[in-house]
C-alpha cells in the first residue's frame, strides 16, 4: 500500500468530498468562505486543490454564508447540505447564530471556524525589552 500525506486540511476536503447521500449524490455539495487568517493556508489550499470535486463559494458575511447553507439543507429535505469556512475572530462568532437555528431546527450543516496555530507564539519583536 502507498502513503498517502496530507495535510490535516488536505484530508478534512478529501474526507467531505467522499461523502454520499443514500441516494448516491455528493452529501456536502460545497464549501461558502471566506478566507483570512486561520485558514487561508490550510483550508484554502486544499479547497482550490479539490474545486472539482468540491466546490467553493465566496461570501461577504460569515452569518449569510451559514444561513445560505442552512436554507440550502433545509430545501432539499436534509439529503445535502453545505460546509461554511471562515477566519477567526469576529467572522466565526457570526457563524453562532446559524448554528443556533441550525441545531433548533434539526437541520445539518457543517461549520469551519478558523484558528491560530498551537505552537505559534508572539513575535519576536513584542517580547523585547529597551534598556
Amino acid at each position: 500500500m502507498k502513503t498517502v500525506r496530507l495535510t490535516a486540511a488536505q484530508a478534512l476536503v478529501r474526507y467531505l468530498a467522499a461523502q454520499i447521500n443514500e441516494d448516491g449524490e455528493p452529501y456536502i455539495a460545497g464549501v461558502w468562505a471566506i478566507f483570512g487568517h486561520g485558514n487561508v493556508a490550510g483550508m484554502g489550499e486544499a479547497l482550490y486543490g479539490i474545486r472539482e470535486e468540491l466546490p467553493t463559494y465566496r461570501g461577504q458575511n460569515e452569518q449569510s454564508m451559514a444561513h445560505a447553507a442552512i436554507a440550502y439543507t433545509k430545501q432539499l429535505g436534509r439529503r445535502r447540505t453545505m460546509a461554511v469556512t471562515s477566519s477567526i475572530g469576529p467572522g466565526a462568532l457570526n457563524m453562532v447564530t446559524a448554528a443556533a437555528l441550525a441545531h433548533v431546527n434539526r437541520l445539518p450543516v457543517l461549520l469551519i471556524p478558523g484558528d491560530v496555530f498551537a505552537n505559534r507564539g508572539p513575535d519576536p519583536v513584542l517580547q523585547q525589552i529597551e534598556d
